[in-house]
């Protein structure tokens, strides 16, 4: 009969404070569109293979498909500011390997607002009215 494998002895991955939603809401908030590819008109999705080692932090990252114009160094950057939480796996200190996409999109320009049209009317709210009534009192007998 085999032995049941438990969870300790299993290595255990890092993980990001807030799960991959906040990753992704970290990586929005810290892009910085590279001037460069913004005059070019650069977009795309940059792939970087990064290192984490047992504290949490990313020790090494690597480009393994890039845009140029700026958005590799961007990609890796960003990357780099990332911190995992690790848990504690039998006291061995384990670098792991992860993979990201970047993506780079252009700011969509505003749609100028439509013009404005204003319509002034000179209103005039006096009118006259001038009746003339006659009674005239002829009578048939006359």
């Amino acid at each position: 009969m085999q032995r049941e494998k438990k969870g300790k002895n299993f290595i255990r991955r890092p993980a990001y404070p807030g799960g991959t939603q906040a990753m992704r809401q970290f990586v929005r908030q810290q892009l910085r569109y590279p001037p460069e590819a913004l005059a070019e008109r650069i977009e795309g999705t940059v792939q970087v293979s990064y290192t984490i080692d047992y504290r949490g932090r990313v020790v090494e990252t690597r480009v393994i498909t890039g845009l140029g114009y700026g958005c590799d160094e961007e990609a890796e950057r960003i990357v780099r500011l990332l911190r995992f939480d690790v848990p504690k796996n039998r006291k061995l200190r384990v670098r792991f390997h992860k993979k990201i996409h970047i993506h780079f999109r252009l700011p969509r320009a505003k749609r100028p607002d439509p013009p404005q049209i204003q319509y002034q009317y000179q209103s005039s709210t006096s009118q006259a009215y001038n009746y003339t009534l006659s009674w005239s009192s002829t009578s048939e007998e006359e």
